[in-house]
């Protein structure tokens, strides 16, 4: 039979009363033919309350038993799942990612998927077995020990099972509808995109939409994964939701397909730094190694053989970031007369892959946003994206504004 991935989050399976409605969306499929592989997160909030739990015993913790801590919300959905689908008769049983099992790299709260033979999972199902309920977030290193994936690795847990089962489609069922064209909370002109690439979706996820895990989407795209978004609280159909895709099957021709935004990020200047051969891999090996997350970064003219570097940050990474640049300056490896972290910016970036056929989109992103007042401090692109660096007072003004001048609010 053909295979289908049904992922549910936390807030699907908040209680046993979404449980059973997640179950008779199961159910609805099982009828279709499918054999259905259903991955779950754990229950809304049950994570945070198990990492506190950690934190509070132990602060300094050891990573391999906050794996196996914090790993046992899944399972806890897992069980329940397959226990509300047995009581509606149809032949399930729950999976640990060890039993599957699900092969991860060593790195405890961080794993990568290796691989996932699907031998016991297919022999069940050539045996009865209707639905696989697999605990998501969650694997097995090479020595043995519960490994997790990082915050919201249920996603990638999904699309990693649809690439290795060869499934249909992957449906990653939230609390929303699909994917918008921007966030509808700051702008009631969002309008829901029935398609949209993966490259877009990638984009779009690094930038700051919440809707997708960004490892999920490479891993889609890696194995041309048919993703569809669903909401869990509406009644559905076979058109519903957003599905991610190749480019070749989006329907829509514009410039922009959305307007992206992270409201938490720092800029942070180096001023007067030498000009000189390895300049920037004297600053940015050290920030790495720090685990800052470096984005846009802008090197200004130099004078006297002295220049600026601005890059930003997360900005929970600037403490970080000042770390590793001050140890730098302390053993010589690099020089500079100060350090300015202005942690009151934010990104707002315009996404879509008719920026590659279609001049333009620059001129009218800058024009709109000088219109409103709004000055730009930092101008990063890609061939898909075009992001700044802005005041974060504006940056609502900023999203609504872009989303107007691009008419996004209208359907091709």
């Amino acid at each position: 039979m053909p295979v289908l991935v049904m992922k549910f989050g936390g807030t699907s399976v908040a209680n046993l009363d979404r449980i059973r409605r997640a179950a008779k969306r199961v159910a609805v499929e099982v009828a279709k033919g499918y054999d259905v592989i259903v991955i779950v997160s754990a229950m809304s909030g049950k994570t945070n309350e198990l990492v506190g739990w950690v934190s509070e015993t132990s602060p300094f913790f050891d990573a391999r038993e906050y794996d196996a801590v914090v790993s046992s919300g899944e399972n806890v959905t897992a069980g329940l799942m397959a226990l509300t689908l047995q009581e509606m008769d149809i032949p399930a049983r729950s999976w640990q990612g060890w039993q599957v099992p699900v092969q991860t790299t060593s790195a405890h709260a961080a794993a990568r998927i290796e691989d996932i033979p699907p031998a016991n999972i297919e022999a069940k199902f050539a045996e009865g077995m209707r639905v696989a309920v697999v605990a998501g977030f969650q694997g097995v290193s090479p020595e043995g020990r519960i490994t997790t994936l990082g915050r919201g690795g249920s996603d990638t847990t999904a699309v990693a099972f649809a690439a290795a089962f060869e499934a249909e489609r992957c449906d990653i069922y939230t609390d929303v509808d699909g994917v918008y064209t921007t966030d509808p909370r700051i702008s009631d002109k969002a309008r829901k995109l029935d398609r949209i690439a993966f490259e877009e979706m990638l984009e779009l996820a690094s930038l700051g939409a919440k809707v997708l895990q960004t490892r999920s989407v490479e891993l889609a795209m890696r194995y041309n994964v048919r993703l569809r978004v669903l909401s869990s609280f509406e009644e559905q159909s076979d058109e519903a939701g957003t599905l991610v895709c190749d480019e070749e099957d989006v329907m829509e021709n514009r410039p922009v397909s959305g307007i992206a935004y992270s409201r938490d990020e720092a800029k942070m200047t180096l001023v007067s730094v030498a000009d000189r051969p390895g300049i920037a891999a004297a600053i940015f090996g050290p920030l790495s190694e720090a685990g800052v997350n470096v984005d846009m970064i802008i090197q200004n003219i130099a004078e006297d053989g002295r220049t600026d570097m601005t890059f930003s940050c997360p900005v929970d990474q600037v403490a970080n970031a000042k770390k590793a640049m001050e140890g730098a300056k302390a053993s010589g490896e690099i020089n500079y007369h100060e350090l300015i972290a202005d942690t009151d910016v934010a990104k707002v970036s315009a996404v879509g892959i008719g920026m590659r056929s279609q001049s333009g989109v620059a001129a009218t992103m800058f024009k709109t946003l000088s219109d409103e007042g709004i000055n730009i401090k930092v101008i990063a692109t890609s061939e898909i994206k075009i992001s700044v660096l802005i005041d974060r007072k504006y940056m609502e003004l900023a999203v609504q504004a872009l989303h107007d001048a691009f008419e996004l609010e209208k359907a091709d």
